[in-house]
């Protein structure tokens, strides 16, 4: 990693992304020259391959988010979650590669990196009660459903809720409420929460959230202005009411949407 060093910030993370996607590559080929490949359609080669894609990037990542390898719980979780069946048919082929993909033209499905260390630094327990905004297809909630107790999430597109919704029902994932609602301002009835998994950008920490997180809990989102740099960042409630922010990996995510604070 020493050379790194004396590169541009810009062709040390063009190299990383060049690294991956070596790794899956390479994978996958292994997979294939092994004969894993199921015939029912489980897809678990590509899930492995996910999977070890995931582990590389983590551990090119540690020095930047202090996570140089994802909670094995979560990679269990992700290497059972079908994320081909929350994808467009379309990109069907592109289900397990390491990279967002779109759900519509206003909505994607996030990388599968993002998701485990998301997930990870929001240091879950399994009778945790967990928070989320934009719910998407629903991938991310079927993967913290894996993991805990409850989950709601939140979608702003009231029809993108419903089939999320229906979607994660008929997949079994029974613990998984979805909202038609403004996730700036959380779920108050459902409040509050061990942990808040905030997936689009905010330039500020919302203090209606925060009042929702319980003491001891942890939120995870991108913050940053719209145009600037923004950082995924894990906010702890401390027992005497402090919180303390840590900052860990430079990203880009698109804005928290909403309804009448915007």
């Amino acid at each position: 990693m020493t050379m790194f060093r004396k590169l541009p910030i810009s062709a040390i993370r063009s190299t990383l992304r060049l690294l991956v996607a070596a790794v899956v590559i390479h994978a996958a080929s292994l997979d294939h020259a092994n004969g894993q490949a199921e015939q029912d359609g489980s897809r678990s080669a590509e899930r492995i391959a996910m999977l070890r894609a995931i582990g590389a990037h983590a551990a090119i990542a540690a020095d930047e988010t202090g996570v140089a390898e994802i909670d094995p719980r979560i990679m269990e979780v992700m290497g059972q979650v079908p994320r081909h069946l929350f994808v467009p048919p379309a990109l069907d082929e592109l289900a397990y590669a390491d990279m967002p993909l779109p759900v519509n033209q206003e909505q994607s499905i996030a990388q599968p990196y993002l998701v485990a260390l998301m997930t990870h630094l929001a240091a879950l327990s399994p009778d945790d009660v967990v928070f989320e905004t934009g719910t998407g297809a629903g991938y991310h909630a079927a993967v913290l459903a894996g993991l805990v107790r409850r989950v709601v999430s939140v979608e702003t597109l009231a029809p993108l809720a419903l089939e999320a919704s229906a979607r994660l029902k008929r997949l079994g994932y029974e613990n998984v409420e979805v909202l038609a609602s403004d996730g700036y301002y959380g779920a108050p009835r459902h409040a509050p929460f061990d942990a808040m998994i905030i997936k689009e950008a905010v330039d500020h920490v919302p203090p209606v959230l925060l009042r929702q997180l319980k003491t001891g809990g942890r939120m995870v989102l991108p913050l940053g202005p719209r145009d600037g740099p923004q950082y995924l960042t894990v906010i702890e409630k401390m027992p005497d009411g402090e919180m303390r922010s840590t900052r860990t990996l430079p990203v880009r995510f698109t804005p928290l949407q909403g309804g009448e604070r915007i």
